[in-house]
C-alpha cells in the first residue's frame, strides 16, 4: 500500500514552508532581522566626517552659566562668535518654541509705563535756564533713569536679541519637531508663511505608490526668531516597535507639501545649495547635487553611526568664553546641543543607549557627507523571496532524497551561506537583504528530515517480525532452499504482499517440476485469496488426474525445451554444445564451438520463457539483446569477449569468449588467500576493467567472485557478465526476490536506488577485503541484520583480521567501502593509481 501523502518528507516540507511564509507575512521574524541587522552594523567601521564639529552643552557649561535654560541672549553670543570666526552653517538641535521672559523685565516695562505716564515724563527742557538749579539737577536725573532703564529692557528682551543674531548671522539652522502619532491634536492647520518658505519643491516621481511619512502636528520656533533663522528643520525621531531609532525621515509630509529634515538641510547647506537643490524623487531618493541618497520608498535613511568620539566635540563655556578658539570652526558644520544626561532627550540607537540628540544628528549629517549608510534596495526584497523558493524546493524535493549526514552536510552549508552573506552585505556593502526566515525553513527542514531519518534507522535496526520473516524467506528462495522459503512465508500476515511471494514460490515449485509441493503452496494462497491472480487456473491444471500422463509428459518435454539446446546434433543456433560447465540462476552455461571457425566458446542461456509471458517476454528480449550489444563493444584485455546473441526456442543465449581457470571464490577462503602482491594486482586490473566500462555508460551491478574468473597458470584475470545483471535486475519488480548477491551489494543497492560505476567499486572493495582476509567485512544471522550492517555499520579495519596487512591496503577499502558514494572513488581508475602506489611501497619497504 503507497504511503499517504500526508506522511511523506514533501508534504512536511510543504507545510514548513507555508508555516515559514505565514509567520514571515505577519512579521514574527522581524525582530530577528532587526537583531541581525544591529550585529552587522556594530561590526561595521565608519568615521565621522571631519567637516562636522559638535559644541557640547555638558554637565561642566551648566555649573558655569546656570540651570537650563539659558539665556537666549547666551545663544546670541555664541551664535554671533561662530559666525565672526568663518563658520560654514550652525544648527541648533534645541527648540525655540516658547517665548522666554524675564520676571525683572516686566517690572522695569511698569516703571517705564509710570515714568511716561507721570508728571515726571514732562520735558523741562525749554525752560530749563529758567528752572532753579535744583530742578535742573532733578530733570536731568529723571532722563538718565529713563535711557538707563530703556537700555536695561533692551538687554532683558532675550528672544530680540537671538533674532537680531540670526538676522545678522545668516547661516543659522532650527529645528522644528514633527509629530507622526494619529493621537497628536493639530495645532495648526495651514504653515505661516515664514515656515512655507522651506517647503521642497523639486519633485519627481509623482505617480510612485509610495509617500513620505505624514505629520500630523508641527512645532517651530516662535515668529521672531523662526523669521530671522536662515532655515528650519525637522527633527524627527522614528522608531521601530523595540524602541529603537534605525532610520530617519529625510522629509515629511504636511498637508501634502514635503518638508525637510534638519540633517538634509544641514547637508545641503554645507554644499552651498539652497532647497530648491534639493531634488526629491518620490519612492527612491533624494539628490544634494552630485550626492545621491537611496532611501526607503518612504524617502527614509538609514544612517551609519561612527563612535561619538570619532566627532570633534567640545565644551559650549569653553568656547562662550574664548578657551577654546572659535577659528577652530571655520569652514566646519557646526552643531549646538544637549549631552548632559540631566537635560538631553536620549536617543536609543543600533550602537548606543540613550545617545544624545546632537550626535545623532551629527550621525545623520555625516553619512549623508560621506554617503555612508545602509539601504534596503526594492530587488532585496525580491531576492528574499526567491531565495526562500529555492530553499523551500530545496527542503520539499530534494532534502528527503538525500542521506542524513549528506543532507546534514549541504544545510549546514547553505545555512553558513545565508547568515554569512546577510552579515557580510550588511558590514561591507551596507546592504540589508533579510535572510532569517529562509534560514528558518532551513534548519526547521533539516530538523524535521533527521528526526524521520532517525526514526527511520531505528525502525531497520528494530526490523518487524514480518519484515524479517520475508526477507529471511526471499534470501532462502533465492538460495534455492525452497521449502524452507515457504516456513518463513507461512509466518506473514495474509496480505496482498505476502500472496506475491508466496504465488512466486509455487512458480518456483513448478519449475522445479515439483508439482506436488507447488500445489500445496498455491492451494495455501488460495486459502487467503481465492481471486488472487490465474491461482483457480493453475490449481486445476494441477489437480488434473494422473491418468492424463500423457499431455503431463508432453507439457514437462516442452518446457524442458525452453530451457535446453535442442536438436540431434544439440546445436544451440551456429553452435555444437560439447558438455555442460555449470547452471545458474536463470539457466545452464555450455561448452561450444563455432564450426565455421572452430572457435571454443562458452555459451550462457537464460530461459526467459520461464519467467515471462506475452509482451512482457518481448519486452525483456529486446532488452536482453540490447544489453548483450552494449556489453559485446567492451573490448578490454580484462573483460570477457562477446562473440554473439541470439534465440533459439525461447532459449536466450550469449556465446563469449572462453577462459581457462575457475572464478575467484577458492581464492576467498582463509586457507587458500593468495599473495598479497598478486591480489593487489588483481584488483588493479579489475578496477581498470571496470573505469572502461563505466566510460562506455556500462555498469556491471554485481561484482563478485564468481563473476571473475581467474587462471593463476597464466595469471589471466577476466571480468564476465556484463549486461546480464541489468536483465536479472529487471524480475525483482515481478518475483519481489533481492536477486544477485547481498553481501556484495552496495547500500543504494540494497535500497533500490539508481546506480552507478561507484556501486561496481564499492562490490569490488568487498572483494579485495575478502581476499586479502578471508571473510566478508559484512556479515549477519539473517538477511535483514546483513542489509542493516552494510547500509549503517563500519566494517573491521584489515589488519585487525590480518595484522601483517599494509596500512594502505586498508585506507584503499576504506575509501572503496564508504557508505556515502559521494566519498568513494569516483572512477575505477582512481581506484588503480592508488593500488599502484601501495603495490610500489609495500614492494619498496620489502627491499628495505
Amino acid at each position: 500500500m503507497k504511503q499517504g501523502f500526508w506522511r511523506r518528507d514533501s508534504f512536511a516540507g510543504i507545510a514548513i514552508t507555508i508555516l515559514i511564509i505565514g509567520l514571515s507575512l505577519l512579521g514574527v521574524f522581524t525582530p530577528l532581522e532587526r537583531s541581525a541587522y544591529d550585529a552587522g552594523i556594530s561590526a561595521s567601521s565608519h568615521i565621522a566626517n571631519p567637516q562636522i564639529a559638535i559644541i557640547a552643552i555638558d554637565d561642566a557649561s551648566l555649573q558655569q552659566l546656570g540651570a537650563w535654560p539659558w539665556p537666549r541672549s547666551t545663544h546670541a553670543r555664541l551664535n554671533n562668535t561662530l559666525s565672526q570666526s568663518g563658520a560654514k552653517v550652525i544648527a541648533y538641535s534645541e527648540f525655540f518654541f516658547g517665548a522666554q521672559t524675564n520676571p525683572a523685565l516686566a517690572d522695569i516695562n511698569n516703571i517705564l509705563e509710570f515714568i511716561d505716564s507721570s508728571s515726571l515724563s514732562n520735558d523741562f527742557s525749554a525752560i530749563q535756564k529758567r528752572l532753579p538749579t535744583s530742578l535742573q539737577s532733578l530733570n536731568n536725573d529723571i532722563q538718565q533713569l529713563k535711557n538707563s532703564l530703556q537700555q536695561t529692557q533692551k538687554q532683558l528682551q532675550n528672544d530680540s536679541q537671538l533674532a537680531n543674531s540670526l538676522h545678522t548671522t545668516a547661516n543659522t539652522l532650527l529645528a522644528m519637531q514633527a509629530h507622526t502619532d494619529t493621537t497628536s491634536t493639530t495645532n495648526n492647520t495651514t504653515l505661516p508663511s515664514y515656515i512655507r518658505k522651506n517647503i521642497l519643491r523639486n519633485i519627481t516621481g509623482v505617480g510612485a505608490t509610495s509617500y513620505p511619512i505624514s505629520a500630523s502636528r508641527i512645532q517651530y520656533p516662535i515668529p521672531e526668531i523662526a523669521k530671522a533663522a536662515s532655515g528650519l528643520g525637522l527633527l524627527t525621531r522614528h522608531y521601530d516597535a523595540d524602541d529603537i531609532m534605525r532610520s530617519e525621515p529625510l522629509v515629511i509630509n504636511y498637508e501634502n507639501q514635503l518638508l525637510p529634515s534638519l540633517s538634509l538641510l544641514l547637508a545641503a547647506r554645507s554644499l552651498n545649495l539652497s532647497n530648491d537643490d534639493i531634488r526629491v524623487t518620490l519612492g527612491e531618493g533624494i539628490e544634494l547635487g552630485n550626492v545621491r541618497i537611496n532611501t526607503d520608498a518612504e524617502l527614509k535613511m538609514r544612517p551609519a553611526f561612527p563612535p561619538p568620539q570619532t566627532f570633534s566635540v567640545d565644551s559650549y563655556y569653553d568656547v562662550l568664553t574664548g578657551k577654546v578658539s572659535a577659528q577652530k570652526y571655520r569652514g566646519k558644520v557646526v552643531l549646538i546641543g544637549t549631552t548632559s544626561n540631566s537635560i538631553h532627550a536620549a536617543v536609543n540607537t543600533p550602537i548606543q543607549q540613550a545617545l544624545p540628540s546632537v550626535l545623532m544628528l551629527a550621525s545623520s549629517v555625516s553619512s549623508i557627507l560621506n554617503q555612508d549608510y545602509y539601504q534596503q534596495p526594492a530587488w532585496a526584497n525580491i531576492a528574499g523571496w526567491v531565495i526562500l523558493g529555492l530553499l523551500a524546493l530545496y527542503v520539499i524535493l530534494l532534502l528527503p532524497r538525500l542521506s542524513a549526514s549528506l543532507s546534514l552536510a549541504i544545510s549546514l552549508v547553505l545555512f553558513s551561506a545565508l547568515l554569512a552573506s546577510e552579515f557580510i552585505l550588511l558590514s561591507q556593502q551596507h546592504i540589508w537583504l533579510p535572510l532569517l526566515n529562509a534560514a528558518t525553513l532551513l534548519l526547521l527542514g533539516q530538523l524535521l528530515t533527521t528526526c524521520k531519518h532517525s526514526f527511520a534507522t531505528d525502525n531497520k535496526s528494530t526490523t518487524k517480525p514480518s519484515d524479517s520473516h520475508r526477507m529471511l524467506g526471499l534470501s532462502l528462495q533465492g538460495q534455492g532452499q525452497l521449502d524452507a522459503a515457504f516456513e518463513k512465508f507461512k509466518l506473514l500476515a495474509p496480505n496482498k504482499e505476502a500472496l506475491d511471494v508466496i504465488y512466486n514460490l509455487a512458480q518456483d515449485f513448478e519449475r522445479q517440476q515439483n508439482t506436488d509441493k507447488a500445489l500445496v503452496v498455491y492451494q495455501y494462497a488460495a486459502n487467503i485469496d481465492p481471486t488472487f491472480r490465474d491461482i483457480q487456473k493453475r490449481l486445476n491444471r494441477l489437480n488434473k488426474p494422473a491418468a492424463n500422463n500423457s499431455t503431463a509428459t508432453n507439457q514437462s518435454s516442452e518446457k524442458q525445451q525452453t530451457s535446453t539446446p535442442s536438436g540431434n546434433n544439440k546445436m544451440l543456433g551456429r553452435y555444437e554444445i560439447e558438455g555442460e560447465l555449470g547452471k545458474g540462476a536463470m539457466g545452464a552455461v555450455y561448452l561450444g564451438k563455432d564450426p565455421k571457425i572452430g572457435r571454443v566458446v562458452a555459451i550462457k542461456t537464460m530461459a526467459l520463457a520461464n519467467e515471462y509471458e506475452g509482451d512482457e517476454l518481448d519486452d525483456v528480449k529486446e532488452r536482453f539483446f540490447r544489453e548483450a550489444e552494449t556489453a559485446g563493444r567492451l573490448s578490454h584485455p580484462n573483460i570477457v569477449t562477446i562473440y554473439d546473441a541470439g534465440d533459439e526456442n525461447d532459449l536466450a543465449y550469449i556465446a563469449m569468449e572462453f577462459i581457462k581457470g575457475s572464478d575467484m571464490l577458492q581464492y576467498c577462503k582463509a586457507d587458500s588467500l593468495l599473495p598479497v602482491s598478486r591480489v593487489l594486482s588483481i584488483i588493479l586490473r579489475a578496477a581498470d576493467a571496470l573505469d572502461f566500462a563505466h566510460k562506455q555508460n556500462v555498469v556491471h551491478r554485481d561484482i563478485k567472485p564468481a563473476n571473475l574468473m581467474y587462471d593463476a597458470a597464466t595469471d589471466t584475470l577476466k571480468i564476465t557478465d556484463f549486461g546480464i545483471a541489468r536483465i536479472t535486475d529487471s524480475s525483482k519488480t515481478k518475483t519481489g526476490m533481492v536477486l544477485g548477491t547481498p553481501s556484495y551489494m552496495s547500500p543504494e543497492q540494497l535500497a533500490g536506488k539508481k546506480v552507478d560505476g561507484r556501486s561496481d567499486l564499492f562490490s569490488l572493495g568487498v572483494m579485495m577485503f575478502q581476499m586479502l582476509t578471508g571473510r566478508l567485512p559484512f556479515q549477519g544471522e539473517s538477511m535483514a541484520a546483513l542489509m542493516y550492517k552494510i547500509a549503517n555499520e563500519t566494517h573491521p579495519s584489515p589488519d585487525s583480521i590480518r595484522p601483517e596487512l599494509h596500512r594502505c591496503t586498508g585506507i584503499i577499502i576504506n575509501r572503496a567501502l564508504a557508505k556515502d558514494r559521494d566519498k568513494r572513488y569516483k572512477s575505477g581508475a582512481q581506484m588503480a593509481a592508488d593500488l599502484r602506489k601501495c603495490m610500489q611501497i609495500i614492494v619498496k619497504e620489502e627491499r628495505a
